[in-house]
């Protein structure tokens, strides 16, 4: 919609007890509380979809605390030109849990329909 555009057609159908129960609880499913909103939304995009994205919030501090720790590894390295062994297989087990969880986030992903 356009920002000096009003919504002055009015449009109407009828839907069965059982139908409107499934809609309400479709307008719930995605935090859409508006019947109005979310029937414009579903007649102009086709479907709604809300990602629960705890787990990407997740992935992004695991992602933030292990490429601090990749430059810490990294200037230790141009300064003292060593890298421990541990710190190497802690970045590689930090990677591994990030990548467990993007696996999971894909999985719930590809469920969608």
């Amino acid at each position: 919609m356009l920002s000096g555009d009003k919504r002055t057609v009015q449009m109407n159908f009828r839907v069965t007890e059982g139908e409107a129960k499934l809609i309400r609880k479709k307008m719930s499913e995605v935090g859409i509380r508006s019947p109005g909103a979310y029937l414009r939304k579903m007649a102009l995009d086709g479907y709604c979809i809300r990602l629960e994205i705890k787990e990407l919030k997740e992935v992004r501090f695991l992602l933030r605390n292990a490429a601090n720790n990749l430059n810490q590894y990294a200037k230790q390295a141009n300064t003292t030109g060593a890298i421990y062994k541990n710190d190497i297989d802690d970045l590689k087990r930090r990677l591994d849990e990030i990548w467990e969880l993007m696996k999971e986030m894909l999985n719930k992903l590809s469920k969608i329909q």
